[in-house]
This record gives C-alpha cells, sequence and structure tokens, in this order.
C-alpha cells in the first residue's frame, strides 16, 4: 500500500493526483489522502484508489493514514501548515515503521534561501531525516502552472510579473515529470539520492510569453510589473500572504541573481523518470 498527500490535486503541481493516477496504472494499490470528500475524491475512488480524508497538521488524522503502508508521498500546497504537516507525518511514519518517504521540497532549499517558504522547506527536510525514515528530497523548479496561472488571471492577455528584462532565465519544470520521479522512487528496490534537483527547462521570461502567446493569446504581452504594486495586486486576488510573499521574493532572486549554480537542466528526470523532461510549449500545448 502506498500512500499518497495532495491526492485531489490542485491548480498549482498536483503532484500528488499524478502520483496516484501513475501507480494505479501500474496496479499499485493506494491509500489517496485528501483534505475534502469531494468530487475530486470520488474521482480517485472510481480510479481504484482508497480514499482517506484529514488534515495533514493533525496526528489524529494522520496516524491512522498509515495503517498497513511503507512507503509514502508527501506534498504540501504553497501556504501556511508546511511544518506543522511534516511534523505529523514524520512522527506518524517512525511510528508506523514506513521504509520510504519520497517529499517535494524547493530547488534552492537551505537555511540561509531567500525566501521563508525555501528556508522552510529546509527545515521540513531535516524534520524527515531526524525521524529516521530513509527520505528522498525532490527539490523541484518553478512549476510551469506557476507563471500560466498568472497569465491566466489576466485572460491572457499579459504576463505581468516582476522579472526585470525579457531575458531573465527562470529554471523550470513540469509537475508530470516530479509526479514520474517520484513514482520511479517509490517503487525502486533502492533510493541511493537523498537529494533530487529537478529542472527540466531554463527559459528566459520573454520566452514563456512567447509560448503563452503561440498558444493562448498572439497579442499577449509581457509586463515587467513594479514589485510593491505586483505583491499588492496578487494578496488581493489571492488573499494568501504566504504564497504571495513567496512568490514575491523568489521573482526577486531571479531578477536580481541571474547566474546560479542552479540555474540548469538536470539529468535527474530522465535518468530516473526514463522520459526527457516535458518543455513549456508541450506542457501548454497538453493543458
Amino acid at each position: 500500500m502506498f500512500l499518497v498527500t495532495g491526492a485531489a490535486g490542485g491548480v498549482q503541481g498536483s503532484t500528488g493526483r499524478l502520483v496516484t493516477e501513475m501507480l494505479l496504472a501500474q496496479k499499485q494499490p493506494v491509500r489517496a489522502f485528501v483534505r475534502r470528500d469531494d468530487e475530486r475524491a470520488q474521482r480517485l475512488r472510481e480510479l481504484g484508489a482508497e480514499v482517506h480524508v484529514g488534515d495533514l497538521r493533525e496526528i489524529n488524522d494522520v496516524r491512522p493514514a498509515f495503517r498497513g503502508v511503507r512507503r509514502v508521498f508527501f506534498t504540501y500546497p504553497v501556504t501556511a501548515g508546511l511544518l506543522d504537516a511534516t511534523a505529523a507525518f514524520a512522527a506518524a511514519a517512525r511510528e508506523a515503521g514506513a521504509e520510504r518517504i519520497v517529499e517535494v521540497s524547493q530547488l534552492d532549499a537551505r537555511m540561509d534561501a531567500r525566501t521563508p517558504r525555501m528556508r522552510q522547506h529546509w527545515l521540513s527536510e531535516q524534520v524527515f531525516d531526524w525521524a529516521g525514515t530513509e527520505t528522498v528530497h525532490l527539490r523541484a523548479a518553478v512549476f510551469h502552472e506557476n507563471l500560466t496561472v498568472l497569465a491566466a488571471l489576466s485572460g491572457w492577455r499579459e504576463l505581468a510579473v516582476p522579472l526585470g528584462p525579457e531575458t531573465t532565465r527562470v529554471p523550470l519544470v513540469a509537475a508530470e515529470d516530479v509526479a514520474r520521479v517520484a513514482a520511479a522512487l517509490l517503487l525502486s528496490p533502492d533510493a541511493t539520492e537523498p537529494v533530487v534537483h529537478l529542472t527540466g527547462q531554463m527559459l528566459a521570461v520573454g520566452e514563456v510569453a512567447g509560448a503563452l502567446r503561440e498558444t493562448r493569446n498572439p497579442s499577449l504581452e509581457y509586463i515587467d510589473a513594479d514589485p510593491e504594486q505586483w505583491h499588492r495586486d496578487l494578496l488581493a486576488v489571492l488573499g494568501d500572504p504566504h504564497t504571495v510573499e513567496h512568490l514575491s521574493a523568489l521573482w526577486e532572486i531571479f531578477r536580481t541573481t541571474p547566474e546560479h549554480p542552479l540555474y540548469r537542466v538536470t539529468d535527474t528526470i530522465e535518468r530516473l523518470g526514463g522520459r526527457p523532461p516535458v518543455t513549456y510549449r508541450e506542457f501548454l500545448r497538453k493543458s
């Protein structure tokens, strides 16, 4: 039995849903952890998953989900509560004697990272490691969905992001590729890499806008938004300070640090996932 969190999916990433679908396609038993028993949960049942409803931050919801489970996939949305969920999940995994956790982290997770979310991911990694369960940390680049959602919010009229000139490069990855690597690591007899970096493509923001013009709206334009105004505008739309604070800091990193050792396409997607990375244009054509 595999336990998969985030199985209902969402608008940004949906790795949990994809991992669930990939494991079920290989006739593996899956317990899908979801927050609400809604139509998405029902679809998981129809695919063959056992659905467990609960709050990842609540230990008494998490513990029963580990019954009979040995390998688990953990992901948590970019909102408040990551460390609470990590602690509950790590404690339950230790108690149940789980043998492997594959969890989604962020590309530059470290103690002194320049976004609070990345620092929290570094702490989350430490907690999982302290729990004593073999853990693989998937340090993923910016999901294709992130920039796409911002363009969709404008009705595909513009990609307004405070990323500086059109030449500013962004490391990107498809949720599909992250999920494919995760599923392979869950099924593999051995997981020898405790940290796996996942970047499928490096694109300038002008190239991102160009791909959106080709697939969504030929008149779409890139706008280098004022950082403070962009922060206020997105906060008014999303209403989630945690998400907006992370994204604002993330765009500042790319805008002010054009070169970084992590800004490169990694071989891990093809080596572990079994196929070349999904490009941004391929993602847009399929979505």
